[in-house]
């Protein structure tokens, strides 16, 4: 992140603006979370409403069928509310162990992220997976404990684990008084206040106590006295130990600050969302290979980090996800796609709010905005006013399971083709087509995903299919000089593909033939990423 003082202030419309992601382990209470976010964000009335009584709760923002099947966030939707002066840009990531590509590629379009963790559990393994993408990319991180109203662990031990595991300096903002059965609320110690949690209605905002500070008598009328004196004890000892909070280290992705609370009542929600609001970075410039975008630049830019396909599966679309990265856009735009050197008008781009989509007649650096097309946009294209820019940054990985899929009826082979085209244009697999037999290869990052894209296949293209395993089991992205390559592809037919780019890949079963590849072809570079570039 660059130093805030010699930048110029941004426009007010874009400096309101906030985006960022939630993170977590799954079952951490991450999809709870978000609907409080957009009830108080007024964009819901009720959380997790209930829409009939033999059906299971299902939220909001998981809308595909497969999400409601197994109650996983599989599609990373994005949602924009207000909330007091603030826009804020949710980006909703699939929290789930297979789906980590897509969620990495979310967090390349965010400014911000907020980790949940679980009070019982604390840093789980998922959660330091993604939080170690977050460090790469210096992002800001403000950290939730949900679940306080159940048995936790000791409030300076999940400090501890935090600072440990993931070497990031933590800061309390909130200090909770109790917990499970015994919690009544938390110490707001940025702003001296009590906060307390209402048990008999989830949905009502905690009280809010204005006090000056530890010594107020006024204290010992909300908070027993046992609870108030380790209070006191506890926070003599965090201001000992912990650092205080400094907004620059936090926006350089050094410290984070930690709220405590419950989602499921909507306990310390608000306070979160005001310290993402007060505290949060505004829309950082974006990184391309010709030089950095700042947010305040005149003219419009973006680039797609996801594309989702058949968000109504009635009609064949897709959309891709933009993050604008300067200018105000404007519904009817015509804008140059940099890959294909050809405009595009963009007459009905989408705003989300959770599953409802509106039509957006403006958007501002920082939003995200969807593009209803037909296949032209793909991950890591980007939009401008004219300017042929390449955004950097945006990872494809080599998938670590291969599988051959086939048709159940030989004869849809076509439709088959066309189906596994577009789920890898979206990005939801990698699509190998090899150089001698027929037949395709599908890679993915998590095994949960062949189940994903099979249901999927079915319900899309009403395509029944099976997936077999491949004697492949790694697969690398070969570059270097044109004439080394041929003759590398001309030697090693059988290990041969091309992905749906039309680009080289090599596909082998044991590490000891990349190993073998390296030393004979020095030339040759054998790649388990690859930019999604042009």
């Amino acid at each position: 992140m660059m130093d805030q003082s010699n930048r110029p202030a941004l426009p007010a419309e874009i400096a309101r603006r906030r985006t960022f992601a939630i993170i977590s382990h799954p079952d951490a209470g991450k999809t709870t979370l978000t609907e409080k976010f957009l009830l108080f964000g007024g964009a819901i009335q009720m959380a997790g409403q209930v829409r009939a009584k033999g059906e299971a709760r299902r939220t909001r923002s998981d809308f595909m069928k497969l999400e409601q099947d197994r109650g996983i966030s599989v599609s990373a939707s994005a949602m924009s509310f207000d909330f007091g002066p603030y826009r804020f840009n949710l980006v909703d990531t699939p929290g789930h162990s297979d789906f980590s590509e897509d969620t990495y590629r979310t967090l390349t379009a965010v400014d911000a992220a907020i980790m949940v963790i679980d009070g019982a559990k604390g840093v789980e393994s998922q959660t330091r997976k993604l939080f170690e993408v977050c460090r790469l990319r210096d992002l800001p991180i403000l950290t939730f404990c949900n679940k306080m109203d159940r048995e936790a662990r000791d409030t300076f031990e999940i400090i501890d684990e935090i600072q440990e595991n993931l070497a990031i300096d933590v800061t309390p903002a909130s200090w909770p008084i109790g917990m499970g059965r015994d919690f009544l609320g938390c110490y707001d110690i940025l702003n001296d206040r009590l906060e307390l949690m209402d048990r008999a209605d989830r949905n009502r905002v905690a009280e809010s106590i204005r006090i000056a500070g530890l010594d107020d008598p006024k204290l010992a009328e909300h908070v027993p006295a046992e609870q108030l004196k380790k209070l006191r004890e506890e926070l003599e000892m965090a201001r000992e130990l912990l650092p205080p909070f400094d907004r620059q280290a936090f926006l350089e992705g050094h410290l984070t600050p930690i709220w405590f609370g419950s989602a499921i009542n909507s306990f310390g929600v608000k306070e979160l969302m005001s310290g993402m609001g007060d505290y949060g970075p505004e829309p950082q410039p974006q990184k391309a290979t010709e030089r950095q975008i700042a947010p305040e630049e005149g003219k419009v830019a973006g680039f797609v980090f996801k594309v989702q396909a058949n968000m109504d599966p009635k009609h064949r679309d897709r959309v891709a996800f933009v993050r604008l990265a300067s200018g105000h856009f404007e519904r009817g735009m015509k804008l140059l796609h940099v890959r294909s050197k050809k405009p595009m008008a963009i007459s009905n781009p989408v705003l989300f709010l959770a599953a409802d989509r509106e039509l957006a007649e403006e958007a501002w650096a920082g939003d995200i905005i969807g593009i209803p097309n037909h296949g032209q946009l793909r991950i890591g294209d980007a939009l401008t006013e004219g300017e042929a820019l390449r955004f950097t940054g945006i990872p494809s990985f080599a998938p670590e399971l291969l599988q051959t899929v086939r048709a159940g009826d030989p004869l849809k082979a076509k439709h088959l083709e066309k189906a596994l085209m577009q789920f890898a244009e979206e990005g939801a697999a990698k699509v190998f087509k090899p150089a001698i037999g027929s037949g395709f290869i599908v890679g993915v990052v998590g095994a949960l995903q062949f189940d994903v894209l099979a249901s999927r296949i079915e319900i899309e293209y009403s395509l029944p299919v099976r997936f077999e395993s491949s004697q492949f089991t790694s697969a690398r992205w070969v570059t270097g000089p044109k004439a080394d390559v041929e003759k590398f592809v001309n030697a090693n037919k059988g290990h041969i593909a091309h992905d749906h780019d039309g680009d080289i890949v090599y596909l082998t079963r044991l590490q000891w033939d990349i190993d073998r590849i390296t030393r004979d072809h020095p030339t040759l570079k054998l790649s388990a990423t690859k930019e999604m570039m042009i």
